[in-house]
């Protein structure tokens, strides 16, 4: 067989193996953010949807503060909700891959993947059983004599929402963290302590950079679906949690304009994509610079 039938033949054998995910993707994908993106520059004709091409969607987002009031705090509460994820999750990956034995591990995983069995809506209403008026904290509280009224500042707002998200992505942002920090080889910690380092500044020039690639994931799998949420703010917001994504879903579902809606989704999705690529800039800067 010559060389040239065999790459034929290899390269027929890759285009069918990835004929079907590439269709999937494209079908999936593809397609959907391209009607999204022919949405945003059309116009809503009272029931009617003109074709012609136009910027005034765009330019009604420009010229409204509201949805730019909207989109700054979507991209604030993501943001925070990220950095609390983050930060709580790592100490618990952390904990699974150096001090749990490697016989229970598996068990804490599966532990940590419980929330999962119940339904996203059902977990944000026990939050809303939890901060509620005569929920379990402000009965908690009351009962040991530390307020006299019912607090009404964590529920129906921005700090509800924050609050239940953070929980709803812990999983997330354990689980990459975690993968990483079980693919660090122990003797670079070693050699690291022999050298006369302590445990502390191991951890800060040894584990935390070579941690890096699963933060980074953790931080983007939180905080990119965090924006597009609408559930959440929906439930647990009130009238001063509402974040773009509830905004979106108006625009679509009530005031029947889905070609302003798609151009919001496209000024957040931009957004995000900006944001995110800064940071992973910022990061590899920060890594390099430790090399």
């Amino acid at each position: 067989m010559s060389v040239g039938t065999s790459l034929t033949q290899d390269q027929s054998r890759a285009i069918r193996l990835l004929g079907v995910p590439f269709v999937y993707a494209v079908l999936l994908l593809a397609v959907p953010l391209g009607a999204i993106v022919l949405f945003s520059f059309w116009a809503q004709d009272f029931m009617a949807v003109d074709t012609t091409f136009t910027l005034d969607n765009y330019r009604e987002i420009a010229d409204s503060p509201i949805y730019a009031m909207l989109l700054q705090r979507s991209l604030m509460v993501s943001g925070i909700v990220t950095a609390v994820t983050v930060v709580l999750a790592y100490p618990v990956a952390y904990f699974i891959s150096f001090h749990v034995t490697p016989s229970k591990k598996s068990l804490w995983l599966f532990l940590i993947t419980i929330p999962f069995w119940t339904s996203y809506l059902i977990r944000v209403f026990l939050w809303k059983v939890i901060l509620g008026y005569n929920g379990v904290i402000n009965s908690g509280l009351i009962q040991v004599g530390l307020i006299e009224e019912p607090l009404t500042f964590i529920l129906y707002n921005v700090n509800a929402v924050i609050i239940t998200l953070a929980h709803a992505f812990a999983p997330f942002a354990i689980l990459p963290i975690f993968v990483v920090l079980e693919k660090i080889d122990r003797s670079l910690l070693e050699a690291s302590q022999d050298l006369g380092e302590s445990r502390l500044s191991t951890f800060f020039r040894v584990t935390l950079p070579l941690s890096m690639p699963g933060v980074v994931g953790a931080v983007l799998i939180v905080f990119i679906p965090t924006v597009g949420d609408y559930v959440t703010p929906e439930l647990m917001g009130g009238a001063g949690g509402k974040l773009i994504a509830n905004m979106i879903q108006t625009q679509f579902l009530q005031l029947n304009n889905a070609p302003l809606g798609a151009a919001l989704a496209i000024v957040a999705m931009l957004c995000v994509t900006a944001i995110a690529l800064v940071f992973v800039f910022l990061n590899r800067r920060w890594l390099r610079g430790r090399r």
